[in-house]
């Protein structure tokens, strides 16, 4: 079913760890930065998106696959546990997006697993822990991520990230930051594996109120309408082979010694 009949699915994935250990994290996002990213979601899309949130230690790490065969987009935030995550579950998500399922990967989501097995590289950067301000400047307008984005939009307090950042060559680049040290970084990036749709944005240290910005808020809610993939229905791509003149039919292939 496409979007123009029902709202997007959308389900935020959050580690929630600093907000239960560090009073400080907690002071800034008492609900959890999940809530927070849901909140912007919901503020941004309103009746266009159905906005749910699963954390870490629920079971399965809430990620199961009936919900994620009822997600249109999974919105993910990780930072001090991603070793935690189950290889099973990374593989089940995996499996998903190649099938057509969105997925936004935010700030230190850029060393999950989800994110190092979509991109098949280390995913490292150089980065500084102390707050910085960062600028946020948009390199392609057209796109229809940095709708209604202003250009650029500062975050006043924020962790430095800096190239070189280990990751394949996007398929487009939206957004590109500047920091105090001179340092630059590509923070908003798209790309495609298999059907899915996977957008980069890396403002959102848990240290900082970053997701209670509107500008910010606005750039993940339009990841999010983007990163929808509108299909029939999602199957995972497949290997077929054809009949000359058979241009609708393919059949199993299962291997060469075998057909």
């Amino acid at each position: 079913m496409s979007h123009t009949h029902r709202p997007i699915r959308v389900v935020v994935w959050g580690e929630n760890r600093h907000e239960q250990e560090q009073p400080e994290v907690a002071a800034i996002y008492p609900n959890g930065m999940h809530q927070t990213i849901r909140e912007g979601i919901e503020e941004n899309l309103g009746s266009g998106a159905t906005v749910t949130t699963v954390t870490l230690d629920d079971p399965e790490h809430g990620l199961t696959e009936n919900v994620l065969e009822n997600t249109d987009v999974l919105v993910w935030w990780g930072h001090a546990a991603h070793s935690e995550v189950s290889d099973e579950v990374v593989e089940r998500v995996h499996r998903h997006v190649l099938a057509g399922m969105g997925l936004l990967v935010l700030h230190s989501g850029h060393w999950s697993k989800i994110f190092g097995k979509l991109m098949g590289t280390s995913c490292t950067l150089r980065w500084r822990s102390e707050q910085d301000r960062e600028l946020v400047w948009t390199v392609d307008p057209t796109h229809p991520i940095a709708q209604g984005v202003p250009h650029p939009f500062i975050i006043p307090q924020q962790e430095m990230y800096g190239e070189f950042f280990d990751v394949p060559a996007p398929d487009e680049l939206v957004f590109l930051s500047t920091f105090s040290g001179g340092e630059v970084f590509r923070s908003g990036m798209t790309y495609k594996r298999g059907f899915g749709k996977i957008f980069f944005f890396s403002p959102g240290d848990q240290d900082y109120p970053v997701y209670h910005q509107k500008e910010v808020r606005k750039v993940i809610a339009n990841g999010v309408e983007w990163a929808l993939t509108v299909r029939p229905e999602r199957t995972d791509p497949v290997l077929l082979r054809y009949e000359t003149e058979d241009f609708y039919v393919g059949h199993d292939y299962r291997g060469a010694m075998a057909n």
